[in-house]
């Protein structure tokens, strides 16, 4: 009885082991094949580096990065951060970094929640209202986003009256072709600071109230909006009220004093916000249809309002079903700001552009502005999956 059991096991030993070195020489085969291909590809970026250098050599082109040491020798007309002629092309280009980040992120939030606003128009029961939420999506997404901003520019350039006649809104804010100017404090910068750090804790605040009340996701996300904004405006008012205030006002035929926002970055915030806004409301329809219309009309005849049944059943769901083709219209956003250097807006693609007229150094220019896009999506990507794994972890 022993000898064959002890034969059986025998031959299953060896047919384990003949099996995990089957599995080992598959995975160094596979291993192998990676490692040719890295150094197949890295062979190839070596000869494309030496045949570029080789050819900037040969017609006495400077090159490398040591350029970003020098002056840049040229204003920016906007910039978050103090700057002048004597500057170098490193703080240019960050000016632009800035710039380009600045515009994007208001619009990402801007256009998500037209998107949201406008989406959930287009199931509402009203004709005129679906009727009008249509025409909304329908014309920001058939008009290229060039020809939107360029309209937009000639609105806002064209059809606004001088400063000398600037439109008061208010006793803190002037409207004209210099652009929007507002009362703000005179200490700017502590007041971002202090803004977004009051509203970073009552936006995580109010989300975790919301949830410890077992509120949606739909209604957590409007406590953390609601709570940077909050915070944003306790910020700006109490730097305001302790460093004093700037107000704009006419002074010649300028208006000097308080913010300023450009004609420039209003019609890229606006333009950028409109043109994403139309898809992001299709994403929220599609998704909002998703749900079964069974759930829709059991939650009605429970008796839960229109608003109760978005907020707690629809939105949550749809929230799943949203997410990915959100992160594709937020990293085409960011690169879509790009087109900032039609209107003459001075992102990282405009200032980069004056660099190389300058230095014509336009190989090492274009790889820093491509770096730069690749790590703004990345990290828009990287975020909007975080908040993916979130959303689907979430109990149903």
């Amino acid at each position: 009885m022993s000898g064959p059991d002890s034969r059986g096991r025998a031959d299953a030993a060896a047919g384990d082991a003949s099996l995990r070195l089957a599995q080992r020489r598959r995975r160094m085969r596979r291993l192998a094949l990676q490692a040719l291909f890295v150094a197949a590809v890295l062979a190839l970026l070596a000869v494309f580096a030496h045949n570029v250098s080789v050819n900037l050599q040969m017609r006495q082109i400077r090159s490398g990065f040591g350029f970003l040491a020098d002056r840049a020798g040229f204003d920016i007309g906007e910039s978050l951060l103090p700057y002048d002629a004597a500057s170098t092309y490193a703080q240019a280009l960050l000016i632009g970094i800035l710039n380009t980040v600045r515009v994007a992120l208001l619009a990402l939030v801007a256009a998500t929640v037209l998107g949201v606003m406008i989406g959930l128009a287009r199931l509402s029961r009203h004709p005129l209202v679906r009727a009008l939420a249509l025409g909304w999506v329908e014309l920001a997404r058939n008009i290229p986003l060039l020809l939107q901003l360029l309209a937009l520019y000639m609105v806002v350039t064209q059809f606004l009256p001088d400063a000398t006649e600037a439109w008061s809104l208010g006793s803190v804010a002037l409207l004209s072709k210099q652009g929007l100017m507002l009362g703000a404090p005179t200490a700017l910068g502590t007041a971002l600071l202090a803004g977004l750090a009051a509203g970073a804790a009552l936006a995580v605040g109010g989300v975790r109230l919301v949830r410890r009340r077992e509120g949606g996701l739909f209604a957590a996300a409007t406590a953390g909006l609601a709570g940077l904004a909050a915070g944003l405006a306790l910020g700006w008012i109490g730097a305001g009220l302790v460093g004093g205030w700037s107000r704009p006002a006419l002074e010649g035929f300028s208006v000097v004093g308080g913010a300023a926002l450009t004609p420039e970055f209003l019609t890229l915030w606006i333009g950028l916000s409109f043109f994403a806004s139309g898809a992001i409301a299709e994403i929220v329809r599609a998704g909002a249809q998703a749900v079964p219309q069974g759930q829709w009309q059991a939650a009605r005849a429970l008796g839960l309002q229109e608003r109760e049944i978005v907020q707690r059943i629809v939105f949550p769901q749809a929230l799943r079903l949203a997410i990915p083709p959100l992160a594709s219209q937020y990293m085409n956003l960011v690169k879509n700001s790009s087109l900032a250097v039609v209107i003459g807006y001075p992102d990282v693609v405009s200032i980069t552009n004056t660099a190389i007229n300058q230095n014509g150094q336009a190989l090492e220019c274009v790889a820093i502005v491509m770096a730069v896009y690749l790590l703004l999506n990345l990290l828009t990507a990287w975020l909007m999956n975080a908040v993916n794994a979130r959303v689907t972890r979430a109990p149903r």
